[in-house]
């Protein structure tokens, strides 16, 4: 226990020593956590405070078009900006002023009108209920298509949920005007509507709930675990580097002349970074608890969770701290160890559903991110902060990333061994 205090000391001075250093450790992993989260609230937001422009020509000037244009300004995401041209629309989307131009063709109220009431009258005749005509051929009514046109850049998941919004809403009005025919042809016109158009089956999103209350997720509680995670992983990098110095400067080579095994020396080093991981972790909760609130963004909601939340924090932290001593032990100069550990903390990132959500990516790759344990790490946060589950459920996670530790130092000192042999 001496040589692994003693260890453990060398370690804190030569981290004391280098103050911008730790400055960086901490700041920076906090200025990222604060831009991502003001860059991704609106996304978690029911109702977002910024309207999107859309450029919209209205070539029908009708009920139609009147009725899409209410929804569209009702649905309080969009800013309507009416223009004249389909072409100077298409121009100022495909340039990249606007995100997204609608166009509504011409005569599209009455072409609409026309063919329920032909198709109205078709089915009342059948039944009798309408004088028979003589052999007229029906006449044909082309169909109508309302044109979008999106920036190049948009997003996919913009343009879907984009289309499937106005799709529900020209479906919802076609369905009122057969309605309204069916009334006409009934000769009920001054009477009180006899069909209710409003929709009989309705979604309702259920969400979990503490004290009977219901939990609603928002952007810090998924960024603060995220970027949380990331931040420790980083600290690959400069422990890396850290190792790779030693033995460079020959520190490596006095210890070896004293009585010290690479298991003490490597212990001294996990004990001070899992601190330096603890303290981050600390900081970005205070960031979510008081800062987040005090500038506009939702907080985070610890209560009855700390104990856990540090559980997962603590496996987390020797998870990255055995991959960075890996690193270091294998590699021989820091030139590869700090692109190498770098390059490989965003890739893990990647796999582990930080920058992308697992469930969307392709099914090998959703396979591949289990080895992940920025993977491991991340679902066992979100069990914590989301899911509201017990020990015993994050188990499984903390026990991987605790395998995960091991085996990487065991790796460490069992390559060290064999090359100090050679």
């Amino acid at each position: 226990m001496h040589k692994l205090w003693a260890s453990t000391y060398k370690e804190m001075l030569l981290l004391i020593r280098d103050l911008g250093g730790i400055a960086i450790l901490f700041i920076m992993p906090l200025l990222l956590l604060i831009v991502i989260t003001l860059v991704q609230d609106s996304t978690f937001r029911t109702i977002s405070d910024i309207k999107i422009p859309v450029l919209l020509v209205d070539n029908d000037k009708g009920e139609v078009s009147k009725k899409i244009i209410d929804n569209l300004s009702e649905s309080n995401s969009f800013e309507i900006l009416q223009k004249s041209s389909e072409e100077d629309a298409k121009e100022a989307v495909f340039s990249g002023k606007y995100q997204l131009a609608i166009v509504i063709p011409e005569n599209l109220s009455a072409s609409l009108q026309k063919k329920v009431n032909q198709n109205v009258e078709g089915i009342l005749s059948k039944f009798g209920l309408e004088e028979d005509t003589l052999a007229v051929a029906k006449e044909t009514i082309p169909q109508k298509e309302v044109r979008l046109y999106f920036d190049p850049a948009t997003q996919v998941s913009f343009k879907s949920s984009v289309k499937n919004g106005i799709d529900k809403m020209i479906s919802k009005i076609e369905t009122q005007s057969i309605y309204k025919a069916f009334q006409t042809e009934l000769g009920e016109d001054d009477a009180e509507p006899i069909f209710e158009t409003e929709s009989f089956i309705a979604f309702k999103e259920i969400l979990p709930t503490k004290n009977n209350e219901e939990i609603i997720p928002n952007s810090a509680q998924h960024n603060v675990p995220a970027w949380t995670l990331f931040a420790i992983f980083f600290i690959i990098v400069p422990l890396s580097i850290n190792l790779l110095k030693e033995k460079n400067q020959g520190t490596f080579v006095r210890l070896r002349t004293q009585p010290v095994n690479y298991a003490t020396v490597l212990g001294g080093k996990t004990i001070v970074y899992l601190a330096v991981c603890l303290v981050q972790f600390t900081l970005m909760l205070l960031v979510g608890i008081f800062l987040f609130p005090a500038i506009g963004l939702p907080g985070v909601d610890v209560s009855g969770k700390l104990p856990m939340l540090y559980l997962v924090a603590l496996f987390s932290g020797l998870a990255a701290i055995g991959l960075g001593l890996l690193i270091g032990t294998l590699a021989k100069t820091q030139e590869q160890a700090a692109p190498f550990g770098a390059t490989s903390v965003v890739i893990l990132a990647a796999l582990g559903g930080v920058w992308v959500p697992v469930f969307v990516m392709p099914k090998f790759m959703q396979f591949v991110s289990k080895i992940s344990p920025m993977n491991w790490g991340l679902e066992a946060f979100y069990d914590v902060f989301l899911r509201n589950v017990g020990f015993v459920k994050i188990l499984p996670e903390i026990s991987l990333l605790l395998l995960f530790f091991l085996t990487t130092i065991i790796i460490a000192i069992i390559y060290n061994r064999r090359k100090n042999a050679l």
